[in-house]
């Protein structure tokens, strides 16, 4: 079993792609829109073959060259277990040599598995409604 990683064309990987995640269930529908097509074609993305079959990908974002922020990860299911997720990391390693690679992650343990190290955590910001005056 040979993995082939490469960048990710758009005009070409696009149809697959979104069957691919879309497989992934109702969760990921915000993958589902015209605005995440868009973001992958203005992210580092690259997609993993096995036997020309897309089996997984990867889309991350350049901080203006400080750090590289792997947003997304995904093996379809029935690939998980063949180090797909592990070869899609080690690209962004080899392409940016100089740039230190962070993962914004829900599934820690997967990351830990792999040997990265776990650095602090994130919160998604939300707007809070105002308090009543006086209250507090």
């Amino acid at each position: 079993m040979k993995i082939e990683v490469k960048r990710y064309n758009h005009s070409k990987e696009y149809p697959e792609l979104l069957k691919m995640i879309k497989s992934e269930g109702e969760e990921w529908r915000d993958y589902f829109t015209s605005a995440y097509s868009e973001a992958l074609k203005n992210s580092i993305t690259y997609v993993a073959y096995i036997e020309n079959e897309l089996c997984g990908y990867s889309r991350s974002i350049n901080d203006s060259g400080l750090f590289i922020w792997v947003i997304d990860l995904l093996v379809n299911k029935t690939h998980r277990g063949k180090a797909i997720g592990k070869s899609l990391m080690e690209c962004l390693l080899t392409d940016y040599p100089n740039q230190a690679v962070f993962v914004m992650s829900d599934v820690d343990g997967y990351y830990k598995k792999l040997g990265y190290q776990k650095e602090g955590s994130i919160f998604r910001v939300k707007k809070t409604t105002p308090k009543a005056a006086n209250s507090f």
